[in-house]
């Protein structure tokens, strides 16, 4: 049985402490999202599936947008409710897949492969469509998700460092199965304090695949970059960014 709070149960009391701003750096991921929330729609309001525990949020809030957010996990909206302007942002408790959050959004954005953290194909094509109902005419739904490697298509268990900094490194372990379309994950955390290890298990999608979702959702796709910087996106691409936008009133 899907549970949209398990993760954040698993993580949120300790969330930024593994994953410090040096290790995310989310200075580009802010810069792209204001930039889309100022030219599109006309509200200049960004709706967050998966706050969290704000990192983005109250960033964005701090550069003038009105944010809001739909968050799965109890323990994750309490980091955020605890930090300053914490209790400004408007979160919904509930899986973002379907919830419902008053109004509507020049920019709606999943960050941090969170597509993949639904459990089914039908579960994320209500996604997009739940999406879509809140954008303001015009206005975009922005995916990040990774893309796999070569050389995990194999179905081995392969290993990669994800950040590596003097005193805490994570490591990734991860399998994928082509017939279901999952990949397993253990993130292991070195730190000086200790070991920690969260397993996961991603419902994988191709860039493809989540475009096919979008048009069901009445969504195109608008721009697919490699990073938030606007990189261009190719074959070595090991992340990406699409730009799904949702179509103009007629003239």
């Amino acid at each position: 049985m899907y549970d949209p709070s398990e993760y954040g149960e698993k993580v949120g009391a300790d969330y930024d402490l593994l994953y410090p701003e040096a290790h995310l750096d989310s200075a580009p991921t802010v810069a792209a999202l204001a930039r889309l929330a100022a030219t599109n729609g006309s509200s200049r309001s960004i709706l967050e599936f998966g706050i969290g525990t704000g990192r983005l949020g109250l960033t964005l809030l701090e550069a003038g947008f009105t944010v809001a957010g739909i968050e799965g996990s109890e323990v994750m909206l309490a980091q955020l409710r605890a930090k300053p302007r914490g209790r400004e942002i408007d979160v919904v408790v509930g899986d973002y897949a379907t919830a419902r959050v008053d109004g509507a959004f020049s920019v709606v954005v999943l960050p941090f492969n969170g597509i993949f953290g639904l459990p089914t194909r039908q579960s994320q094509i209500d996604c997009f469509a739940n999406a879509a109902r809140h954008l303001e005419p015009g206005g975009c739904f922005v995916i990040e998700a990774f893309v796999l490697r070569p050389e995990q298509l194999g179905g081995e268990w392969t290993m990669r460092p994800r950040s590596i900094e003097h005193e805490h490194v994570e490591l990734e372990l991860s399998r994928y199965g082509p017939a279901p379309d999952h990949v397993e994950r253990t993130l292991v955390h070195l730190r000086p304090d200790g070991v920690r290890f969260l397993a996961l298990t991603d419902n994988y999608a191709w860039p493809g695949e989540l475009d096919l979702m979008a048009a069901a959702a009445g969504l195109h796709l608008r721009a697919r970059h490699g990073g938030w910087l606007g990189e261009g996106f190719d074959v070595s691409s090991r992340t990406h960014v699409s730009i799904y936008e949702a179509a103009q009133p007629a003239q």
